[in-house]
């Protein structure tokens, strides 16, 4: 039986992936995640097929028995947040950098068969060219870019060094069920479902018309899934965005025409580290790992908007 462990899987998107291998015809998944950023709850529907490990990822001793013989190990364990990495940064540091480097350690000393690591594409910074491109000079304006970075070099570099293959995906702004927006850290799409249902003005920081290449989270689950079968990819990194591009004040507006409502939203600085403009070249991803974005924008809004109305957010 092939064995697959997800780390930081009771979080937003390693839950998606957990559910997402079950779909794909996992038995069974082994989860790490001591529940710094994510939930539990996230898994509830699939808990019987999970082996739940609430440890923490830079415990080498720890987790090292869980990866110990595993297929594939997604590491998706992390604090995700800019912000949160200029305002308290060693626990990102430790967290990112350190808790990947165990994680690759324990990977490979346990004979793991290939990691696929969540990295960023916080990493490209604010580089006037558009899209990004996996060839283009790494230029981070924050720790958060940083760590996400160096666990990309580190991927490399194990893979170079010790033989363990790794697989790096530089997500674009990642939205979808169960993202958290209780969190002044949360995804701002998550603090736009919020406000959408619950009719108030959301809080846009700065003039609204920075954009994301927003990435509905199925398609970053397909595109892990690829990128842990693809053949002559090891050490390698991809971009894992939709290829498109949406302001801010865009993304606002067709939530307020879904709704059929019209809210000014409240505007305020802008946030310390942030990149302007982001959107992805994934002409890499689909030509190495077969990778094609299944949802729109739209489509994606419209499912996520969906699941926070039926599931209120306390």
């Amino acid at each position: 039986m092939n064995k697959y462990v997800v780390t930081g899987g009771a979080g937003f998107i390693g839950s998606a992936l957990v559910r997402g291998l079950l779909r794909d015809g996992a038995s069974k998944v082994a989860v790490i995640d001591n529940c710094l950023t994510g939930y539990e709850k996230n898994l509830e529907e699939v808990r019987a097929s999970v082996d739940f490990h609430p440890v923490d990822v830079r415990d080498f001793d720890a987790i090292a028995p869980i990866l110990r013989g595993a297929e594939v190990v997604f590491h998706e364990a992390a604090i995700p947040s800019v912000p949160r990495s200029i305002n308290d940064p060693v626990p990102s540091h430790e967290v990112n950098i350190n808790g990947t480097f165990q994680l690759l350690r324990a990977a490979a000393a346990g004979g793991v068969g290939r990691v696929v690591y969540a990295a960023s594409s916080s990493a490209y910074g604010d580089s006037e060219v558009l899209p990004k491109v996996e060839r283009m000079v790494p230029r981070p304006k924050s720790p958060y870019a940083l760590q996400k970075l160096a666990g990309e070099y580190y991927a490399t570099v194990f893979a170079e060094c010790f033989g363990l293959e790794t697989v790096s995906l530089r997500y674009f702004n990642v939205f979808g069920p169960r993202q958290d927006p209780s969190s002044p850290y949360s995804g701002v799409l998550s603090l736009f479902m919020r406000a959408i249902l619950e009719k108030h003005a959301p809080a846009i920081l700065g003039d609204g018309e920075q954009s994301r290449d927003f990435t509905y989270v199925e398609d970053v689950v397909d595109l892990n899934l690829k990128a842990a079968r693809a053949k002559g990819v090891s050490g390698k990194m991809y971009n894992g965005g939709n290829g498109g591009r949406i302001t801010l004040n865009e993304a606002w507006a067709l939530l307020q025409s879904i709704e059929g409502v019209k809210i000014a939203p409240v505007y305020g600085p802008a946030r310390a580290g942030d990149v302007r403009h982001s959107q992805a070249d994934t002409r890499a991803a689909q030509a190495d790992l077969g990778y094609s974005p299944r949802f729109t924008f739209e489509q994606g809004l419209r499912l996520t908007l969906d699941w926070f109305r039926t599931h209120p957010q306390k």
